[in-house]
């Protein structure tokens, strides 16, 4: 038996008292109160309810060494992202490399894969592929109805998926940002429970009254937390805290426990916080994950005080896995799974012919998902269209990386970059290659880069060029965490130098071709506005 004394705070009775932890294997066997313990503080160890691990390009053992630093015990993972390159091998593979370190990582079947049919993407999963993984005992709900049009007007493949999870009593994650009133009620009404794409509190609002949970997003490149923030106020039992996106420099900085931190220094209730950051998703999801209870799996943490939260040590199934400031479990070895056909472009591939001035041109928002449209005007030599990176307006391209095709080119702003450009494979939700720059020539280089090493992100300027290699998938690095975090803010400085006042360029050009969020985006087939679902003439 192993016994642990402090000061308990225990989200369920909702109070804070002199207690000793009676562990023995990996539950707990008691808790009893003493009148003299250390200056220390035992907690819930915190859950993030929604998050794509592979866009902390990190597998999932790696991700498991930086978040417990950070008092992570378990996240609800939709691995939506690999399903789409690689498939069910791809799902697999995320189960096995998680399930080789002491965090816990519940996994979900991803729904919508492809996420439309205006991509091209590595792997389809049917119907029929869903219900056999939400079968599996590794497999806890069904992982963010993206395809929220197809719940509108009751898309029978939608519908089925749906009804699989509901079978089994597994949960149904939404994702229908935007939807209020009648769209957000007819959504709910088929049992879709929870939501994390809101960034508006009226949005949110309107999803809970139709029955709905939010989770509260601060990702890399979606943060909405100071939004949102403010439902503590009246509906703190409805609010979870998610990432759902965190590239590797952000989450060597934090996790859930930024989120926690945050929302105790502006004096909201702490008991209502530990519902959303521990209690709410595990109960929601039901997770096997302690909270604090006799007889619960013995996953906690100590810390200093709630106030700093400064973490000591995180214990997991009656272990600690994080004390002395050193993680207390093995490096994973892995071996690379990837679908990549890698050919070269050539400058001429990034020409954009037509006649019409008046161009549809993607507005890019710092910290958004989403964007606005504008049409500007531009040059037409010999017909072809002309960028403008004195006006911030660039080129974009989507480069297909399962097929030999030519690239889908439009033009974005708000980039930034006066002479230069970016590329990554990490592309939601199909991955392809996706690149912006400020020539033909700098485009190429970039998208070369990526080819070469069959995934990556990549930025070029003048003579210098850099790449950080994504061999897993093309979506995630087989190196130590610290060394991706490094190289990836190397690649954020370098891309800050060339103009760019984006705080994450490579988290934001990750998210410009995923085409269920609004307004316009670019797919490898072409611009595609996201509020019509339809593509666009250029």
């Amino acid at each position: 038996m192993k016994s642990i004394k402090g000061k308990i705070v225990d989200p369920i009775d909702r109070r804070i008292f002199n207690g000793e932890i009676i562990i023995q294997g990996q539950m707990i066997a008691d808790i009893r109160e003493h009148e003299s313990v250390p200056d220390q503080y035992i907690m819930p160890g915190f859950v993030d309810s929604h998050i794509h691990i592979e866009s902390s390009m990190l597998v999932p053992s790696e991700f498991a060494k930086i978040a417990v630093r950070h008092g992570t015990v378990a996240t609800v993972s939709d691995p939506h992202e690999i399903a789409n390159v690689c498939g069910i091998k791809g799902v697999e593979y995320m189960i096995r490399n998680g399930n080789k370190v002491p965090l816990k990582f519940y996994f979900g079947a991803p729904s919508c894969v492809p996420a439309t049919t205006f991509e091209t993407s590595g792997a389809e999963l049917d119907n029929d592929d869903v219900a056999e993984l939400l079968q599996r005992g590794e497999i806890h709900y069904l992982s963010e109805m993206m395809n929220w049009p197809g719940v509108l007007n009751d898309d029978p493949d939608v519908l089925a998926k749906i009804k699989s999870a509901l079978e089994l009593e597994k949960p149904v994650d939404g994702h229908a940002p935007g939807l209020k009133g009648d769209k957000a009620e007819k959504y709910a009404s088929a049992q879709i429970s929870t939501d994390h794409e809101c960034f508006t509190k009226e949005e949110a609002i309107d999803k809970m009254n139709a029955g709905m949970l939010i989770a509260i997003r601060e990702g890399s490149a979606a943060k909405n937390y100071e939004a949102l923030v403010e439902l503590f106020d009246k509906y703190p039992e409805r609010l979870m805290f998610c990432s759902d996106d965190k590239h590797p420099d952000d989450l060597i900085k934090g996790h859930i426990n930024r989120l926690v931190s945050r929302t105790i220094k502006l004096g909201y209730n702490l008991f209502d916080i530990l519902h959303a950051a521990c209690v709410l998703p595990v109960r929601h999801y039901n997770l096997e994950v302690g909270l604090l209870q006799k007889s619960d799996m013995a996953d906690f943490i100590i810390v200093d005080n709630p106030d700093s939260l400064n973490i000591k040590q995180t214990w997991i199934n009656g272990a600690p896995v994080f004390q002395d400031d050193k993680v207390l479990f093995p490096d994973i070895e892995t071996k690379p799974i990837n679908n990549f056909n890698a050919y070269n472009v050539k400058p001429s591939d990034f020409i954009l012919r037509s006649e019409n001035k008046e161009q549809p041109v993607i507005v890019a928002k710092d910290g958004q998902l989403v964007t606005d449209r504008e049409t500007v005007s531009l040059q037409v030599n010999g017909g072809v269209i002309q960028a403008a990176p004195s006006r911030d307006i660039l080129k974009i391209a989507v480069v297909n990386r399962y097929a030999k095709e030519r690239p889908a080119v439009a033009f974005i702003k708000n980039f930034g970059i006066k002479k230069g450009a970016i590329a990554s494979s990490v592309a939601h939700d199909s991955h392809n290659i996706i690149a912006v720059g400020s020539s033909d020539q700098l485009l190429t280089r970039a998208v070369n880069l990526i080819m070469k090493s069959r995934g990556g992100i990549s930025a070029v300027s003048g003579h210098k060029e850099e790449i950080l290699p994504l061999p897993i998938a093309g979506l995630m690095s087989d190196q130590p965490g610290e060394n991706v975090a490094a190289h990836y803010e190397k690649l954020t400085n370098m891309a800050h130098k060339m103009g760019s006042n984006l705080h994450s360029p490579f988290m934001l050009i990750s998210f410009m071709a995923l085409l269920v969020i609004p307004s316009l985006k670019l797919s490898d087939k072409g611009l595609f506005d996201g509020n019509t679902f339809e593509f666009v003439e250029q």
